[in-house]
């Protein structure tokens, strides 16, 4: 007979709320705690191989009150052939339902490391069957009591299909704070019959589908209709979830001194998790959990190699942009199929509800000397942070298209000298800047940057900056190492950005393959003068590198140093190249503005041609 409420009304579902839970269950198939005595025999359901579910014995061995994150654990003892053949309790057996003279008791849920794996705990049925009212959540205790620290949870594995090493290494530091750890398995046999759903059948909580998946397994503990109780103890205790539900393989259950476990995978989509909470978990089968898409294309041409992905990740704002951005460099780490230096062309595309805009677009290249894979998705990382931490409102990703474009080469190139095509111009004029640029080992280049005098520029010596677009100009570190008032500024101004700017300065944000010229503020321009004028911004930050053999030092410095100014953007006049390099390094040179007749102010220039190194008043 199953267990079911029709609330009808509020004094209904408050007499309801108040009924002990002897009470309430007393005329179903459950057994209540306060029905158990030591001694009790009864039997438990699991699968430890394929999907056949097995059963083994179970002895009661006393209630401990209040011991558990959501009340009462009963403390248990196991024997039987297949406890002799697990070694004890295994992870994976969490939900594993528990019945004494045919009624159910709850799920396994604890034990012990290093202790006898025979001996584990019971998360009590009648907590679990609250997961089922949203309304009574509140009665679910935090965790607690002095055996809750020594408690060790029956984890459920975090199964890993598709993923590369890199990726998983990954998974295990990011994850690694939610106490969840990646295992590389395989997919179930092809052909596996998993039929529905019902007590002792192995089910997955997935994070990932599609091309690679990842996700947690435990066993069900009861189903009613399309409703379904697992686990006996929270994943990772969000409450209000939506993972992906589904059905679960064992390849096999191992033995181990510290503490068994079952080795298996998640099988196809059956539901939705939607209550992940100290009891355990509730879901329904045949609902759709929500999901953020990823479409992936990554090519090397190195090798000649493309590769198309499709993948979907849980709609979870902690979780989120951790694995969408590890699924695109698993991607990527299987294509190239090595670690090491490349440069990367990153372009991707994400749609939104609730996100100023709704479509977001972005290109850039990166450069890493001995990893290119992560840094590759360092910006969606950021841009989907962004988008799940943001103050303003919940925003919920619709869809992202990733394309990534490898090459084994190292595509930088540095600024060596920049001179203006003319010496004076009057406001509103539209001059050329030359650039002459040091490819990695190859011969220098020219670039022409066109740049317009501001129309309301006042007469006189203009300064301008001439950098690449992931280059922290020389004038703001020397502003940082004499005042730190840009900082105040700096927060000032984050505290009134709204949702639209942060937006709109990702976006904006200038490229790694630019070259960037744009004014320099007159007392910055006289501080740069007057402090340290031999120094570019890379020698500041590396220490001075003319030697072409150091460039990977100096690449890497600028990268660092990139991050730290990005994200404080000014509206000024600039003029930008892109360019098929990733452009570090940046100099100064200075214009002699006239009046808008275009007589002289009385102030003449020589600009020489040279880098910050050479640079003269």
């Amino acid at each position: 007979m199953s267990f079911k409420v029709r609330v009808t009304g509020i004094a209904l579902l408050v007499a309801f709320l108040v009924l002990p839970a002897a009470m309430a269950l007393a005329a179903t198939n459950f057994m209540s705690v306060d029905q158990l005595k030591p001694g009790m025999r009864g039997i438990a359901k699991t699968v430890v191989s394929g999907t056949q579910i097995e059963e083994f014995n179970v002895e009661i061995l006393g209630v401990m009150k209040n011991k558990g994150p959501s009340g009462d654990l009963i403390l248990v003892k196991t024997s039987g052939d297949l406890i002799d053949r697990t070694g004890g309790i295994a992870q994976g057996m969490s939900g594993s339902p528990v019945y004494i003279n045919g009624k159910l008791v709850g799920a396994i849920a604890y034990g012990w490391s290093f202790t006898d794996h025979r001996v584990g705990m019971l998360t009590p049925i009648g907590d679990m069957l609250k997961l089922w009212n949203i309304a009574d959540s509140k009665m679910i205790s935090p965790d607690g009591g002095s055996l809750g620290q020594q408690l060790i949870k029956e984890s459920t594995p975090l199964m890993a299909v598709g993923f590369s090493d890199g990726a998983l290494a990954m998974l295990k530091e990011k994850l690694g704070p939610l106490n969840l750890v990646p295992y590389a398995v395989g997919d179930a046999p092809e052909g596996t019959a998993f039929g529905p759903l019902k007590p002792g059948s192995a089910v997955g909580v997935q994070l990932v589908r599609g091309d690679v998946s990842l996700g947690a397994l435990g066993t069900v503990t009861y189903v009613d209709g399309n409703k379904v109780l697992a686990f006996g103890h929270p994943f990772l205790k969000k409450g209000d979830s939506g993972y992906f539900l589904t059905d679960g393989y064992i390849f096999t259950t191992v033995n181990s001194i510290d503490s068994a476990f079952k080795v298996g995978t998640t099988g196809p989509t059956v539901g939705v998790v939607n209550q992940d909470r100290g009891a355990g978990i509730a879901g329904e089968i045949g609902k759709t959990a929500g999901s953020i898409p990823l479409h992936i294309t990554v090519q090397d041409s190195s090798l000649g190699l493309t590769r198309n992905a499709e993948v979907q990740v849980v709609q979870d704002e902690q979780l989120s942009p951790i694995l969408a951005a590890t699924a695109v460099f698993s991607e990527i780490e299987k294509t190239i199929d090595r670690v090491g230096s490349g440069t990367a062309k990153v372009s991707f595309e994400l749609s939104a509800r609730n996100m100023p805009g709704a479509v977001f677009k972005r290109q850039n290249m990166f450069f890493s000397s001995d990893n290119i894979d992560e840094l590759a998705v360092s910006e969606i990382n950021e841009l989907l942070t962004l988008l799940a931490s943001n103050q303003f409102q919940k925003v919920d990703v619709l869809d992202v298209k990733v394309n990534v474009a490898i090459d084994a080469g190292q595509r930088t190139a540095s600024i060596m000298q920049a001179s203006p095509s003319v010496l004076t111009a009057k406001p509103g004029d539209n001059i050329n800047i030359i650039v002459r640029l040091k490819p990695y080992r190859s011969e220098l280049i020219t670039r022409t940057v066109a740049f317009t005098i501001p129309s309301n520029q006042a007469p006189g010596p203009l300064t301008l900056e001439v950098r690449g677009g992931g280059t922290v100009p020389l004038i703001e570190l020397l502003k940082r190492q004499v005042t730190d008032g840009d900082v105040l500024k700096l927060v000032d101004k984050l505290k009134t950005q709204t949702f639209a700017d942060m937006i709109k300065e990702l976006a904006e944000r200038d490229h790694n393959n630019d070259i960037v010229v744009e004014l320099v503020s007159p007392d910055a321009a006289t501080l740069a003068q007057s402090v340290q004028p031999g120094l570019s911004s890379a020698s500041m930050e590396a220490g001075q590198n003319s030697d072409q053999g150091k460039h990977n030092e100096t690449a890497a410095a600028s990268k660092k140093i990139t991050l730290d100014i990005a994200k404080k953007p000014e509206a000024k006049a600039k003029g930008v190249l892109s360019t098929d390099y990733i452009v570090d390094n940046d100099t100064q040179i200075v214009i002699n503005v006239t009046n808008a007749d275009g007589s002289d102010p009385n102030t003449r220039l020589r600009v020489p041609w040279g880098n910050s190194g050479s640079r003269k008043g």
